[in-house]
């Protein structure tokens, strides 16, 4: 009797080992990813797939720079392509296209500032001249030019700053007036014509679109 008690328990145990075997067995198939059949390619394998072929190198020195002429004539190409897009960018932001201005000049107000701004002769114009006029009177020996030069330039320029806070003042009632929903800042207003102003005529980006003397 003690002999089948052992046999059985010795049996029971073993069945239950073989459970416990078979659950681990199903939870690491369950866990385990089945391998792809095919060996991982290399890096290198991989971005000469991507990329395509690689050309082999150049056997003489005539092949090589004859690739070499080749390649040079592609990059003259998009160059050339480059230069036209820039062109034609250029010519759109001259033209006042408010998709090529840079943001400082884009919208209707600041259209319509330049339009103000254009459509006057004033002494701002002549910043650029004058800062030239001061440099060449520094570079002559005599100080007598030089005082009586340094003393108009000092009264031109107080005349400028005068006409541009009352130039800034108009175009911002102006505004205010015209756009009248629109916020707007005097200072950033009046900066902004004093900016346009200072600049020579033919220089102005984009183009004046009225002549001096239009009503606008």
């Amino acid at each position: 009797m003690r002999f089948l008690r052992r046999k059985d328990a010795e049996s029971a145990d073993a069945e239950t080992d073989a459970g416990e075997d078979a659950a681990g067995e199903d939870a690491r198939s369950k866990a385990h990813t089945p391998g792809k059949g095919r060996p991982t390619p290399k890096r290198r394998d991989a971005e000469q797939k991507k990329r395509g072929p690689v050309a082999p190198p150049p056997r003489t020195t005539r092949e090589a720079m004859r690739r070499a002429r080749g390649n040079k004539g592609d990059r003259k190409e998009l160059s050339a392509k480059r230069r036209e897009i820039r062109t034609k960018q250029r010519e759109r932001m001259m033209a006042g296209d408010e998709k090529y201005l840079m943001p400082r000049d884009r919208g209707p107000v600041k259209a319509y500032i330049r339009d103000l701004v254009d459509s006057r002769r004033n002494l701002l114009g002549l910043f650029m001249p004058l800062a030239i006029l001061i440099f060449v009177a520094l570079l002559v020996p005599d100080p007598r030019v030089q005082s009586l030069t340094t003393l108009l330039c000092l009264l031109m320029l107080v005349a400028m700053i005068f006409e541009g806070l009352l130039s800034g003042r108009r175009i911002t009632r102006m505004v205010r007036e015209r756009f009248p929903k629109e916020p707007v800042r005097g200072l950033s207003i009046g900066w902004y014509a004093f900016i346009r102003a200072s600049q020579i005529r033919k220089l102005r980006v984009p183009k004046p679109r009225v002549r001096a003397g239009d009503k606008v």
